[in-house]
This record gives structure tokens, C-alpha cells and sequence, in this order.
């Protein structure tokens, strides 16, 4: 069951536009497909994150788990919503929605088109991963 979006309509946009700013600052001489990712704390911090690429591609890391993991680094775990932006608003993959789930049982994500901004898909992360791996609740 959906709960009722946790944040602003500023917060909304502030958020968006940290995301679009933060994967203008991606490290994808590879693959050439930057992704940004902002998330909203719970105190209100926002904290951004940008995908970094290795040439060794295993050692790569999404801009969704740079977000959370400088987060985390900063003392802060508890969070309202995430926004992504990639070219096509693509979803997060499954290693970064299991990261967010042992935070977050029902973070809401705004997945952001860099080429259409003002058009943003929100869902939240049981729609994503519904049957996440735990060891308790």
C-alpha cells in the first residue's frame, strides 16, 4: 500500500535538480551513460552522488550507492526519497535497490529523464523490490 509522498513540491524540485547537477559530474568514460543521484535525509540534508567507472568494469559504482554510502559516511540513515537522473529515467539496478532496502523499507525514488526534466516517474522501493533480502525485521 502506497503512503503519501514525503516531501514538498520545493523539495521535489530541489532534489531533481541536485540529481541533473550531480551526473553532469559522472565518471563514465566507458560506457558514456552518466546517472546523478540526490537524496533527501530525513534532517533534510540533501546528499548527491554520481556513478564512477573503472576500467576494471567490477569496480564501478552507481551514483545511488555513492549517494547513500556519503550519507551513511556523514552520520545520517535515515532518508525520505532519492532521485536518479540518466538519459531515459532508467530504474536502479538490483545490487543499488538492495543497498537502499537496508535503509529504507519504503524510500520513495523520483526517476528523472536528463533530456525531459520536468518529467518524472515516482514510485517507491517496494514497487522495485518487493521481496528485498533481509535477515530480520
Amino acid at each position: 500500500m502506497k503512503r503519501p509522498e514525503p516531501i514538498t513540491e520545493q523539495q521535489r524540485k530541489t532534489l531533481v535538480a541536485a540529481a541533473l547537477a550531480a551526473r553532469k559530474r559522472a565518471h563514465a568514460k566507458y560506457s558514456k551513460f552518466k546517472v546523478g543521484a540526490a537524496l533527501l535525509c530525513d534532517d533534510g540534508e540533501i546528499v548527491t552522488g554520481c556513478n564512477v567507472e573503472n576500467v576494471s568494469y567490477g569496480l564501478t559504482i552507481c551514483a545511488e550507492r555513492v549517494a547513500i554510502q556519503s550519507a551513511v559516511a556523514g552520520g545520517r540513515q535515515e532518508f525520505k526519497a532519492l532521485a536518479v537522473a540518466s538519459a531515459k529515467a532508467v530504474t536502479p539496478c538490483g545490487a543499488c535497490r538492495q543497498v537502499m532496502a537496508e535503509f529504507c523499507r519504503d524510500l520513495w525514488i523520483l526517476l528523472v529523464d536528463a533530456r525531459k526534466p520536468s518529467q518524472v516517474r515516482t514510485l517507491q522501493l517496494a514497487d522495485l523490490l518487493p521481496d528485498r533480502f533481509r535477515l530480520r525485521d
